[in-house]
């Protein structure tokens, strides 16, 4: 990627032409190896750090954002005073993929930066320009080819959504080897489109049914009209909707039971995203004897009158809490999913039984501050409430 990117801009390729050591790094854009002066007088080199906005693998000119970041401690002039001028926060941040900066500065020309090249030279002769005076020889300009650091990625472009937030590292809590999510009908599809966008290499899609029309209304984005005139296996409808974004997408167009479960044993974690207790059964055994890590998910609504009410829920088993899973999960013909005879389903819902899921599971991760440790979680329609119930064993 960071190859790619240099080669396709013209800002970029000025920088490495000029002598400059680039390189881009978990959607950001770095120059190292840039002289400047410590609080000691001494000349030392630190990496300057750009967020680096982009439209599709170009670079977006002019930047929206002027603010920089360095790596290193913060810069003076020759005689060990802080350039006070650039000055902008001295906090150390992990923006991921093995960057980390100690400062952030501010600094604008009146007509903003016209390019990259057009910011990085104006923060480095900034930042260098003092030690020159102390060392005429020094210079960021040392023609050094930058190690490559491409990298494979499951993203066919790049996460500028984390690097803009600055949470690289904390996204990085999201990778997983492979992530499975059984049925992939209203919640499942949901649950996809969220964790597509994540990091995790793998997602293993399970579902032997076909897409119909009805799909169509209850899962994220818009089917055409020949999509759903032909038959497709939900599996690969969903991976070719998601296919332009990421890599990784499994395709497993069956049903799972007692025979086929074990397709499971691999997986880190899973979504539990179908409706039949019976159905579920087998898998859940599966899980639980194979020592995995998952969620189920679950809706009842009704009609009432002329309106719906009803429940969407989120249960979380992991290998050391399981006793309370079947307190909520109905495993049998007519078990707690069941409550309600009518298999109702609303897109808003779905995406929020999805959405509930997928904040577990980060949760989890470490990715979201996690205080109540919640194993089920009830929304209910009418009362507009989410009720937790916390830590089991």
């Amino acid at each position: 990627m960071s190859r790619r990117l240099i080669n396709l801009n013209d800002d970029l390729k000025a920088l490495e032409k000029d002598g400059y050591e680039v390189a881009v790094r978990g959607g950001h854009l770095v120059v190292s190896n840039v002289p400047y002066v410590n609080a000691r007088a001494e000349v030392k080199r630190g990496d300057l750090v750009s967020v680096l906005e982009l439209r599709g693998d170009r670079t977006l000119s002019p930047p929206r954002q002027h603010i920089a970041m360095f790596a290193g401690e913060h810069p003076c002039d020759q005689s060990g005073s802080r350039l006070r001028h650039i000055e902008h926060s001295g906090s150390r941040r992990n923006l991921g993929d093995g960057l980390v900066v100690d400062h952030s500065f501010s600094a604008k020309p009146k007509d903003g930066y016209r390019d990259y090249h057009h910011k990085m030279t104006t923060y480095i002769e900034m930042i260098s320009s003092p030690a020159r005076k102390l060392d005429p020889t020094a210079t960021a300009q040392t023609y050094a080819v930058a190690a490559s650091d491409d990298v494979p990625s499951v993203f066919r472009y790049m996460d500028t959504a984390s690097t803009r937030a600055g949470i690289g590292a904390i996204t990085e809590k999201l990778r997983m080897a492979k992530v499975a999510i059984v049925g992939l009908g209203g919640t499942g599809s949901y649950v996809l489109d969220l964790i597509a966008k994540t990091p995790v290499e793998e997602i293993h899609l399970f579902d032997g049914d076909d897409f119909f029309q009805h799909n169509a209304f209850r899962g994220p984005g818009a089917a055409r009209f020949s999509e759903i005139s032909s038959p497709k296996k939900k599996v690969g409808y969903w991976a070719e909707r998601y296919d332009p974004l990421r890599k990784g997408l499994i395709q497993h167009p069956v049903f799972l039971d007692e025979d086929n479960a074990v397709l499971l044993d691999e997986m880190d974690f899973v979504f539990l995203c179908v409706d039949s207790g019976a159905g579920k059964r087998p898998v859940v055994e599966r899980l639980e004897e194979s020592g995995k890590p998952f969620i189920d998910v679950g809706m009842g609504v009704q009609v009432a009158g002329d309106q719906l009410l009803g429940i969407v829920r989120v249960t979380t088993s992991l290998p050391d809490r399981r006793s309370h899973f079947r307190q909520h999960v109905g495993l049998g013909d007519a078990g707690v999913d069941q409550a309600y005879s009518r298999n109702i389903q609303i897109a808003e819902l779905n995406a929020l039984n999805a959405s509930l899921a997928v904040i577990r599971w980060k949760k989890l991760c470490g990715f979201y501050f996690d205080p109540e440790d919640e194993m089920t979680c009830n929304y209910t329609i009418d009362g507009n409430v989410i009720d937790n119930i916390g830590r089991a064993v």
